[in-house]
């Protein structure tokens, strides 16, 4: 096995597709990150926006977080409805494009895959951010370790969907396991000890308040805190990725995920307010995240800290994985309507949509540079898309359940309808709430993506009809191209190339670039190499075209010369052949001029139906 197959995994053929399909156990590390690691991030960002209130602001934390659980609760009812409706995959592109129409389709599309980039961007900047909190020394390196985390997600889904759920198996249920350990611990010693429990370690003091709890904070503080419900539609868009029975599968992934957040939610949000518990500034250098605040309180510094510091950090960074499980799946879904590029729609060695894989990585790092992989800088930007895509999905589901006739479409209609007014005031919540703080980007992006993916059909459409015909092949002015050789030396390749246009036609033009003093060089050449050999056998003699060039220029006067010949022959093809050196190494490439490469872009870009451009390599 090769060093590549190693590190990448081994082609897989299209019959091995059923094999590479997951269970609800791989299917929580696969579909499940995002979600479960928002836990972390969450109440974190609403904490945050709470610390001019000081120690009055943490008390605040129960009812928001509580109020975010029911807002979860309804969109998990509307969800399981979406995986049973659409059993091959029903992510809100598909749902909205089919019941809303196109504008909603493209909408949520958008939405999609700007929140799919910044869930990863998310993830990871908060998975350096855990690691920095648990060794402050790293914090100057946060954006090189944030990048470093990208391309090792990148080589790890690159093998495929079966080998990163196994992959990721472990720090998944180690940090489900490490923080209900810890959520279970700590809720103990708060029953025993009557609502005052003594931490091991106590939490940074918090500041004075500087202001008063006003709704429009509540607002912006709830609208952070949402960040934590990102991640749920990722089950019901990847059903097709279940083994049988999908439907059932996907939905006890789902109803896992879920219970599993909540109850960390509201874990975390009664610990903070019982252990006093609140956020720090994460540019300050005494900086400690929520979750590091947590552990040290219950257990202290000691060796599990250290294991529930690592399982966040695996956890938190791994949760872009969500991202690209899906991301390429959602882009192949737009391709295949031809509002991106049908490059989305290929699969790769490893049956992935891999080419979705590499713009996802391409985005992800340039927000990260551009933010310094620092979280709160990038929350602003967070959950807009994914409550825009909830309230599409849900509405477009309401339209779906109506144009049903089967028993219990009312009550569906219903559930999803409860689902599309909930997710669609917190949308409106959310959107005013952090529009100063950097929303506006996104409300300008959706648009753009929307007039980019429309101006994507216009250009397939055009070039469909352009292309479209129903006529059988025209058998008239079938006469042989006439064909033109660029002449530099003579040379193996400069041979093949004469002997290729032959071949080809009876009318071949040999054209060299005239540079005065090497004219007679070259006519001596042609006429011992070519002119008196083909003569001796019989055969017509190209013919030998010298281009003048008193400036030392190549390829513009060949270029010229070429649709000098086209015009005057309006009734042929003219065919190009250009012949070039190839290389083994590539290395070797920069030793050896380019001409011929840009010989050939400018006749492609220049060129018109009636020219033709021929490669003839001649391999080292």
């Amino acid at each position: 096995m090769s060093f590549f197959h190693l590190v990448a995994g081994k082609p897989l053929a299209t019959s091995e597709e059923r094999a590479e399909h997951i269970g609800p156990i791989s299917g929580i590390p696969v579909f499940g990150l995002d979600a479960l690691s928002s836990a972390a991030y969450g109440p974190e960002a609403a904490l945050t926006l709470l610390i001019p209130l000081g120690m009055a602001g943490i008390a605040h934390i129960v009812p928001i977080s509580f109020a975010i659980i029911a807002l979860l609760a309804i969109v998990f009812f509307s969800y399981r409805q979406t995986i049973e409706a659409y059993p091959n995959g029903g992510g809100s592109y598909t749902v909205a494009s089919e019941n809303l129409g196109e504008t909603a389709g493209l909408l949520a599309a958008a939405a999609l895959m700007i929140d799919y980039i910044l869930n990863a961007a998310v993830g990871i900047s908060a998975g350096v951010e855990a690691l920095v909190s648990a060794f402050p020394s790293l914090l100057p390196h946060t954006l090189a370790f944030c990048l470093g985390i990208l391309a090792i997600l990148t080589l790890i889904n690159m093998r495929g969907t079966k080998d990163t759920g196994i992959a990721f198996l472990i720090p998944t249920y180690m940090f489900i396991g490490t923080l209900l350990f810890v959520l279970g611990l700590g809720a103990f010693r708060v029953i025993a000890s009557h609502g005052h429990p003594i931490p091991v370690i106590a939490p940074p003091r918090l500041p004075i308040a500087t202001s008063m709890l006003s709704l429009w904070l509540l607002a912006k503080v709830f609208s952070s805190g949402c960040a934590a419900m990102t991640g749920v539609e990722a089950v019901s868009n990847g059903v097709a990725a279940f083994r049988e029975p999908t439907q059932r599968n996907a939905k006890k992934t789902l109803t896992i995920i879920i219970v599993l957040l909540m109850v960390l939610l509201g874990g975390i949000a009664l610990l903070c307010r019982a252990y006093s518990i609140g956020a720090t500034d994460p540019t300050s250098a005494g900086y400690q995240s929520v979750l590091s605040q947590l552990l040290a309180a219950v257990i202290g510094r000691g060796w599990f800290y250290y294991i529930g510091s690592a399982s966040i950090l695996l956890v938190l960074a791994l949760s872009a994985n969500t991202s690209y499980a899906d991301f390429p799946r959602l882009t192949r879904a737009i391709a295949m309507h031809d509002y991106l590029p049908h490059v989305f729609k290929i699969r790769g060695r490893r049956l992935l949509y891999s080419h979705g894989i590499v713009a996802l990585v391409g985005f992800t790092a340039a927000l990260l540079i551009a933010f310094g992989g620092i979280t709160d800088r990038l929350i602003p930007l967070f959950a807009i898309g994914a409550f825009l895509a909830f309230t599409l999905s849900q509405a477009g589901m309401v339209i779906h359940w109506k144009n049903q006739t089967g028993p219990g479409r009312h009550y569906r209609m219903i559930v999803n309808g409860i689902g599309a007014v909930a997710t669609g005031i917190t949308l409106l919540v959310v959107l005013v709430a952090k529009f100063a703080s950097g929303a506006w980007i996104v409300a300008i992006l959706i648009p753009l993506l929307m007039f980019l993916m429309i101006g994507i059909k216009r250009h397939y459409k055009g070039v469909e009809t352009a292309t479209a015909t129903d006529c059988p092949i025209r058998v008239d002015n079938l006469a042989s191209p006439l064909v033109i050789v660029p002449l530099d030396r003579w040379s193996r390749i400069t041979e093949k190339g004469l002997r290729f246009a032959m071949k080809l036609s009876d009318h071949v033009e040999a054209v060299h670039v005239d540079a005065e003093e090497c004219r007679n060089e070259v006519d001596a050449m042609w006429n011992r190499n070519v002119a008196a050999p083909l003569a001796q056998a019989g055969r017509e003699v190209p013919k030998l075209v010298f281009v003048p060039s008193p400036y030392r220029f190549v390829l513009m006067p060949l270029v010229d010369h070429i649709f000098q010949i086209e015009r005057e022959h309006p009734d042929r093809q003219i065919a190009v052949l250009v012949p070039e050196l190839v290389v083994k190494h590539w290395w070797q490439a920069p030793l050896h001029n380019q001409r011929a490469q840009l010989l050939k872009l400018l006749l492609l870009l220049r060129g018109n139906q009636r020219i033709m451009v021929i490669n003839i390599p001649w391999y080292l």
